[in-house]
Formats: C-alpha cells, sequence, structure tokens
C-alpha cells in the first residue's frame, strides 16, 4: 500500500525484454534506502517487486500483462519514473490510499497556466471515469492528487509548483500516457451499492 506521495524521481537505466515481460534497472537515491529483495515498490504507480539490487539502483521484473496494461511498459532507459516505497503501520497518509493497482491509462493533453502552477487535462477510458469525482482524489503516474474537474472523456488535476518539480507531472508531460488508479472507496461503494442498484436489496 503507498500514499500517492512521490519520494524521489529515479531513472531508468536499464530496459532488458525477457521472455514474458521485461526487467527495469531503476537508478535512485532515497527510495534505495531501507529497500529488500521482494519488497514493493510503487514505479509510477505501479506496484511491482524488487528482484535485484545495487548501491544505488533496484530492478523490478515486469509480466507481460504490466507491460501491455500500463505506462510501465512504454518506459525506456534514460526516462525519469515517480518512486514510492510501500507504506509502513504507523505511516503518516499524507495523501489518499493508493494500492498501485493501475485500473487504466491515460493521456496528458493540454498543460494550462494558472497562477503559479497549472491545470492539466487527462484524457481517460469509461472504465477509470466512473470512479472519478470533482474534488474526489486520484492517481496519475503514483501521484496522489485532488480531482478539479471531471468531463466527458477525461478530467483535469491542478499541480503547484512544488509538484510539477519533484514528480514526473510537468509541461512536458504533454502527450505522455500515464497510470491512473481510482480512489479504492468509490469502488468498495460501488460494489456495496450494486445489488440495491439492481433491486436485489432490501427495500
Amino acid at each position: 500500500m503507498f500514499t500517492g506521495l512521490v519520494e524521489e524521481m529515479g531513472t531508468v537505466r536499464e530496459r532488458t525484454s525477457l521472455p514474458a515481460g521485461a526487467r527495469l534497472v531503476v537508478g535512485c537515491d532515497v527510495v534505495r534506502d531501507g529497500l529488500t529483495i521482494g519488497d514493493s515498490v510503487s514505479v509510477d504507480g505501479a506496484c511491482l517487486t524488487v528482484v535485484e539490487m545495487g548501491d544505488d539502483w533496484f530492478a523490478v521484473d515486469c509480466v507481460e500483462e504490466t507491460v501491455r496494461r500500463t505506462s510501465v511498459g512504454d518506459r525506456q532507459a534514460g526516462d525519469r519514473v515517480n518512486l514510492e516505497r510501500a507504506m509502513r503501520v504507523g505511516d503518516r497518509l499524507a495523501g489518499h490510499i493508493v494500492q498501485g493497482h493501475v485500473d487504466g491509462t491515460g493521456t496528458v493533453r493540454a498543460v494550462t497556466p494558472e497562477g503559479d502552477g497549472v491545470l492539466m487535462s487527462v484524457a481517460a477510458s469509461e472504465e477509470v471515469l466512473r470512479y472519478v469525482v470533482e474534488k474526489g482524489s486520484i492517481t496519475v503516474d503514483g501521484v496522489s492528487l485532488t480531482v478539479a474537474s471531471r468531463e466527458p472523456d477525461g478530467f483535469t488535476i491542478a499541480l503547484i509548483p512544488h509538484t510539477m518539480q519533484v514528480t514526473t507531472l510537468n509541461p512536458d508531460a504533454v502527450g505522455r500516457r500515464v497510470n491512473l488508479e481510482a480512489d479504492v472507496v468509490a469502488k468498495y461503494v460501488e460494489a456495496l451499492a450494486r445489488p440495491h442498484a439492481d433491486g436485489g436489496g432490501d427495500s
């Protein structure tokens, strides 16, 4: 489990094809501290398992499903990625509950300056948008953000300068495919309400 507060941007040093997926070697500093083989780490919002480590890097294996369904499959050597270690019991939940289970991908389609920050427009599918509400939470490439507005084919988020400095979400991200994870609370509400909406609940 994660909070959606990025600890640092790492750099993909190597990408190696595997029989069913790919291995990424990610250079980092902060996130490497305390990691052990078998730990979970969020790479652009996707929960992956550490399979190998060095002094300033770790490696993760991405199965074909991950390569196909997430933006991690797009990452090549030299790309920057958002990193976060799994939270520990007792840590502050400063973002929101993030599982690292990507619901789908979207595309950053526009960035519009607003004051000191920007408004970033992200195109998304109905599969994700069904859980998106104005002022609700959403995770974009591992970053916990608040939805500023929802449109029929996407949503808009507001980014402050700090977020643009410490994550990959900045004006250069236009055209980038990003991982999206909806708020898990919305999914539970839907699951609990569905029997009643279908007429199967108690009156």
